[in-house]
C-alpha cells in the first residue's frame, strides 16, 4: 500500500484468474490521463465521485455505481468532487469476459457490450465488491474462481445490450453427489472449479447453480465447513493448531482461525482447551 496524503493504493494480480489486474484505491488530487485498456475495466465505487471522459461525453460515478469500460476505449479518470473517491476495480481480460458470456449462452460469439459505462444497479455493486474482496483476501482458489464468474455471469444477464437468459436448472442429483464427493475426499488440496466441473461433467456456472440449489452452500463454502469438520477432530485428539491447519488444506494458522471463527464463534484455541477441560474432569 502507497500513501500521498490520504490517497492510497493497492494493485495486485491474481494468478488464478489468468493474471487479472486488481485495483484497490482512494484518489483526491490524482487523475488519469488519457488512456486505454487492453481488457475491461469494471469497478464499483465504494464512496466519493469519480468522473471521467468516455465515447465523447463526461460521467459522474457516484457511490454504490459499478463502472464499465470497453477494451480499446479512451478514456480518462478523475475526481468529481473535491473528497475524491474510492473505489475497487478488475482488469480482466476480454477473454475471460466471453468466457463467463459463453456460459450463460453457448451460442455467443461476440464480446458483450454494455451500453452504459454508468451502471446504477445497488445489488450488482455489492456482488462486485464482495468478489474483488474475496478475490484480495480469500484463501481459497475455489471461492475466488466462483465469484469471478458468477459475478460477471450476473454483469452480463443484468446489464449486457444483448442480454442472454439464463436457461432453468433441472434436478442434478447425481452431479452434485459427485462434487460433494470429490471435496470430502480431497478436502486438503487447492481444488479449483474447473476440476469440479470436469468431474461432473457441467459448465462451472451450471455446477455452481445446481449446487447451491441442493446443497444450500457454494462449493467453496461447503468446503470450507468439510475442513472445519476435520479441523475440530484433530484439535480433540489434541493436535497443535497450526500442524492442524496444515493438514486440513488452510494455508496457515490465521487463516484456520478466522474460519473457525467465523462459522462456530470462538477460536480454535478455545475449542481445543474446552476439550482439554473435559478430559482432566
Amino acid at each position: 500500500m502507497s500513501r500521498q496524503a490520504t490517497e492510497a493504493v493497492k494493485f495486485w494480480r491474481d494468478p488464478g484468474l489468468d493474471n487479472t489486474e486488481m485495483l484497490h484505491a482512494r484518489y483526491i488530487t490524482h487523475a488519469f490521463s488519457r488512456h486505454t485498456h487492453d481488457g475491461y475495466a469494471i469497478g464499483v465505487i465504494e464512496s466519493g465521485v469519480e468522473a471521467f471522459t468516455y465515447r465523447g461525453a463526461t460521467y459522474q460515478a457516484p457511490a454504490g455505481s459499478v463502472v464499465i469500460i470497453h477494451p480499446g476505449e479512451v478514456h480518462t479518470g478523475y475526481a468529481g468532487i473535491p473528497e475524491g473517491w474510492a473505489y475497487r476495480m478488475l482488469y480482466p481480460d476480454a477473454s475471460l469476459i466471453q468466457r463467463a458470456a459463453a456460459e450463460v449462452n453457448p451460442a455467443a460469439h461476440h464480446l458483450p457490450f454494455f451500453p452504459q459505462p454508468v451502471i446504477q444497479d445497488r445489488w450488482l455493486a455489492e456482488q462486485l465488491r464482495r468478489m474483488h474482496q474475496a478475490i484480495e483476501a480469500s484463501d481459497l482458489s475455489l471461492e475466488r474462481e466462483s465469484r469471478f464468474l458468477w459475478t460477471l455471469a450476473q454483469l452480463i444477464v443484468r446489464h449486457a445490450d444483448d442480454r442472454p437468459i439464463i436457461p432453468p436448472i433441472s434436478q442434478e442429483h447425481a452431479a452434485v453427489q459427485t462434487a460433494r464427493d470429490y471435496i470430502e475426499r480431497h478436502y486438503a488440496e487447492a481444488i479449483s472449479l474447473n476440476q469440479l466441473a470436469q468431474i461432473t461433467h457441467l459448465k462451472p456456472l451450471r455446477l455452481l447453480r445446481v449446487f447451491q440449489r441442493e446443497v444450500g452452500l457454494p462449493p467453496h463454502a461447503f468446503l470450507v465447513q468439510v475442513r472445519l469438520t476435520h479441523a475440530k477432530r484433530l484439535l480433540r485428539l489434541g493436535e497443535p493448531i497450526a500442524q492442524v491447519a496444515i493438514d486440513t488444506g488452510f494455508t496457515d494458522q490465521s487463516h484456520l482461525n478466522r474460519h473457525f471463527k467465523r462459522l462456530t464463534g470462538i477460536t480454535p484455541g478455545q475449542y481445543a482447551a474446552g476439550w482439554l477441560r473435559e478430559r482432566k474432569s
